[in-house]
């Protein structure tokens, strides 16, 4: 890759991991002056949903090849993310006090502050282990282990039946810890009896 790949990366993992930082900040900051949670979004969202449309750019980055990511799960992690942010919480009024908004904003932004500090430093050469141990790219995966029969047995009923996926094996997901990165969700095949 070259010097002028690697700046730009640095300079824009560095300028999105300030940026989460500052929306944690404000989201920390304003839950401990009011002790509620119903003014996270007034407090930092519209900071998140500027970091989030900016972070179009990833899409951009696998689609030019920069990084090895691709195209397909940095935009279908985009677009999830913008669909919530954008259509449900900017868009209508009263979901933007809800706790919800409050826990998935502080998961986002605990999450990004770390994965964006690690691909920052990771582009200037090796990252400290403390980092690559936090950064949510080196999260196993976990299973719904239990209750996958249940579940299997519950898509061959209808309406579930004209979906197709009541054969032999139905794909099932499975979702990681980190459950704010969706990219790394992974497809499991679930044998059913």
């Amino acid at each position: 890759m070259s010097r002028l790949f690697k700046l730009y990366l640095l300079s824009y993992n560095s300028l999105l991991a300030l940026g989460w930082t500052l929306s944690l900040f404000k989201i920390l900051s304003n839950f401990s002056l009011t002790k509620s949670v119903s003014g996270t979004y007034a407090s930092a969202g519209e900071l998140i949903c500027f970091l989030q449309t900016i972070a179009f750019l990833e899409v951009i980055h696998g689609a030019i090849g920069i990084v090895p990511s691709g195209v397909l799960f940095p935009l279908m992690q985009w677009g999830g993310r913008t669909h919530f942010l954008l259509a449900v919480v900017r868009g209508i009024n009263e979901v933007q006090k809800l706790p919800s908004v409050f826990i998935t904003f502080v998961a986002w932004s605990l999450s990004e502050v770390i994965r964006y500090l690690h691909y920052a430093i990771n582009s200037t050469g090796n990252p400290p282990y403390w980092i690559t141990y936090l950064s949510v790219a080196h999260v196993p995966s976990t299973s719904f282990h239990k209750g996958k029969k249940f579940i299997c047995r519950f898509l061959c009923f209808p309406p579930f039946q004209l979906l197709h996926i009541c054969c032999d094996s139905a794909h099932l997901l499975s979702i990681s810890v980190a459950e704010t990165v969706p990219s790394l969700v992974q497809a499991e095949i679930v044998k059913t009896p």
